[in-house]
């Protein structure tokens, strides 16, 4: 999930993350839908989502993980003195890399800025040192795990131990054997629900939507305000092949994910600005981190104007155009498969040059994978039935 130029010093726990191939299923056409379109929403869409973590998630754990490890034996975090002698005696890069491995303890001000800007460092130091400082980790641990959470902070060495070494994990085999060993270790750990939180991120990895499903529930049972766990559950509920398991269910899931959704839209807007942050950097981070919910809003939308009896449902496709426009235009590094879908939407709308349009974007961002393939077939089909004469647009 993107955005790895604004991920700064939170890349240290990316986990590997990939795209899962899906092989399509057989496409279908109602007859609302011009031959050669596929209906909403149509198997195309499953055959990729994105396991990778999103910015929110990599600060998340990042932030989370110096939490707990403040409490265990490792290096002391810099000083502000400690810092300058090393700027003035160390490269740049390993300065930064210092700084993202053992935080510091100070937070950003406008005059450690200045100092910093006048020893001539670079924006990435300075931003490396504004999340590594105390308050940033602080409230950045609260969002995720609540704002009940300060209990947390003083568990047992043992037990944040154990969560350091799972979050601390890239392989998710391994960390979901770490998970089964702490849930059985310490059945009535209050650290229980963020640690469900990484077993379903570590499903996601494998392409188990059944089981991130099952363990973001879990977890939002410990707390209903997990950001990570409400954003990773949103983008799974509205998956075509989560639904069609769940075929009986339909309806409350996707009710389910706009309700949930809109909670973590609730959660995002409140996040605060952090020290020294400029308005139009504060905004554009919240715009980031919302565009992970708007683009299942989207397929959730989606799917809603395609399930009913009457044929397609023109008012949910237009909240489903609104939903994924909004998750293009203000995310940093928008994503192929919100292009994708909404091309399926302005499509199934009658609005073909903007679904062209759309899926010629998903194309260039999905060069290699099957997002391409599909994007370039939609686009054959509506400019050959264009020149025919056959596509009208929509009343």
């Amino acid at each position: 999930m993107r955005m790895k130029g604004l991920l700064g010093g939170w890349a240290v726990l990316i986990f590997a993350g990939a795209l899962c191939a899906q092989t399509p299923g057989t496409q279908t056409q109602s007859q609302d839908t011009p031959q050669g379109l596929p209906k909403c929403l149509s198997d195309v869409t499953d055959y990729q989502y994105s396991v990778t973590f999103t910015q929110l998630e990599l600060r998340e754990h990042e932030a989370v993980r110096r939490q707990f490890e403040d409490q265990l034996r490792g290096p002391a975090p810099i000083t502000e003195k400690g810092l300058a002698n090393e700027i003035r005696r160390a490269p740049a890069e390993t300065v930064i890399k210092d700084v993202k491995r053992r935080g510091v303890d100070f937070d950003m001000t406008p005059g450690i800025e200045k100092k910093l800007r006048k020893s001539n460092a670079s924006e990435e130091l300075i931003e490396a040192v504004r999340e590594a400082g105390p308050r940033f980790r602080a409230q950045m641990a609260k969002l995720i795990l609540g704002p009940g959470s300060a209990g947390v902070q003083n568990v047992p060495k043992e037990q944040a131990r154990g969560f350091s070494l799972i979050v601390g994990e890239s392989d998710p085999d391994k960390v979901l054997t770490r998970v089964e060993t702490f849930t059985k270790q310490y059945p009535d750990s209050p650290l229980l629900g963020y640690v469900y939180s990484l077993a379903a991120n570590a499903y996601q990895h494998e392409g188990d939507v059944e089981k991130v499903v099952a363990f973001t529930g879990y977890s939002l049972n410990f707390n209903p305000d997990n950001l990570t766990s409400l954003i990773l559950r949103v983008e799974m509920l509205p998956q075509p092949q989560y639904l069609r398991g769940n075929a009986a269910y339909r309806g409350r899931i996707l009710q389910e994910a706009l309700s949930e959704g809109n909670h973590a839209l609730q959660l995002i807007a409140q996040i605060p600005k952090q020290p020294n942050e400029t308005e139009v950097a504060y905004h554009k981070r919240l715009a980031d981190y919302a565009s992970e919910i708007h683009g299942p809003l989207g397929l959730v939308h989606l799917e809603l104007a395609s399930g009913g009896p009457a044929g397609l449902d023109t008012a949910e496709l237009t909240k489903a155009e609104q939903e994924l426009s909004t998750a293009v235009n203000t995310a940093s590094n928008p994503t192929a498969q919100n292009y994708y879908r909404l091309g399926e939407a302005y499509a199934l709308n009658g609005k073909w040059d903007e679904a062209i349009q759309a899926y010629t974007k998903a194309g260039k961002l999905g060069q290699g994978t099957l997002i391409k393939t599909h994007a370039t077939e939609q686009i054959a089909q509506m400019e050959k039935s264009k020149a025919q004469g056959t596509l009208a647009s929509n009343p």
